[in-house]
């Protein structure tokens, strides 16, 4: 288990520099000027040259990409063209927020989901199958934007029970996290549902009732375990969806985090934020990936890995 952890590990540094490379590429293809942006609407041609110069935009592309690339080995990704801070202070203080907010809808989308998946699969082709999977259908399809905009028209503007904006109290994280948990809770939903009425058919779950266990106990210690295989991975992935897919939810609740600063450093061609922001999530997906595939082997024995 230790050489392939390491193994995996290791192939961390080609897949990060193909990264690396594809998003320097793409962020050097964005339409717009940053020089123009930041010098502002009211800027002369000089004085866009004199930005440019000062960003590091007049050297040619390659040595561009060599500076860009021998810092970042070194945990230098710059400085924001926008703050001129550095860009692992940027990073840094919008991080929290995000891994917060995403925790926060990760653990009520698991349990919720996991909850109506295994009830429609054990009364399956019956109302409550019915209704959980129309419940799961109904949050897949609505769009993250339309449903944060909804409800902070009803529980914000209407109602006023919790406040829009800001992160600094647990009932802002209440409308956010139901925004961006409801569509992992439906895939959840779903996931566990087909999970389970594979594992419910299963000669030891068959046997299990003939010596007369109870259903609860046959459903929750031989059915949850064995289940529990694929539901870890789409568990992970959907994690890995929730950090880097957030953007669209804290647009909408102007939340402080690392989806709402790549949309602003997008807006502003701030080639440094996006280039590290992007290098970030990748490493994230593939860390979780990794964490996936261990917890395989801690779920069920059998699996091993050489």
């Amino acid at each position: 288990m230790l050489n392939y952890v390491i193994k995996r590990l290791l192939g961390l540094i080609p897949t990060l520099f193909i990264v690396s490379v594809l998003v320097f590429l793409f962020v050097h293809m964005l339409p717009g000027d940053p020089a123009r942006l930041i010098a502002g609407p009211e800027a002369d041609a000089q004085v866009i040259e004199l930005v440019r110069q000062q960003l590091g935009l007049d050297q040619p592309l390659y040595h561009q990409f060599w500076h860009y690339i021998s810092n970042a080995v070194q945990g230098d990704f710059g400085l924001s063209m926008v703050s001129r801070r550095p860009v692992a202070d940027e990073i840094a203080s919008r991080f929290m927020p995000t891994l917060w907010l995403t925790i926060t809808s990760m653990v009520w989308a698991v349990i919720f989901g996991m909850a109506a998946g295994i009830i429609a699969a054990v009364w399956r082709n019956r109302w409550p199958d019915r209704l959980s999977m129309t419940i799961a259908v109904s949050g897949i399809s609505f769009p993250a934007f339309a449903l944060g905009m909804l409800l902070i028209q009803v529980f914000s503007v209407e109602l006023g029970w919790l406040p829009t904006v800001g992160a600094d109290s647990w009932q802002h994280y209440i409308l956010p996290s139901l925004t961006l948990g409801a569509a992992v809770a439906a895939v959840m939903a779903r996931f566990t549902r087909a999970s389970f009425v594979d594992v419910l058919s299963e000669d030891y779950m068959r046997t299990a009732r003939a010596k007369g266990v109870s259903e609860t106990w046959v459903v929750l210690k031989h059915g949850l375990r064995n289940a529990m295989i694929p539901v870890v991975t789409m568990m992970g992935l959907q994690f890995g969806f929730l950090l880097g897919g957030s953007i669209v939810v804290e647009k909408v609740f102007n939340w402080p985090g690392l989806g709402r600063l790549l949309v602003d450093s997008v807006e502003m061609r701030d080639y440094p934020v996006i280039q590290a922001e992007i290098l970030l999530f990748s490493l994230e997906f593939i860390l979780i990936n990794l964490v996936v595939d261990v917890l395989y082997a801690a779920i069920n024995p059998a699996i091993r890995y050489k």
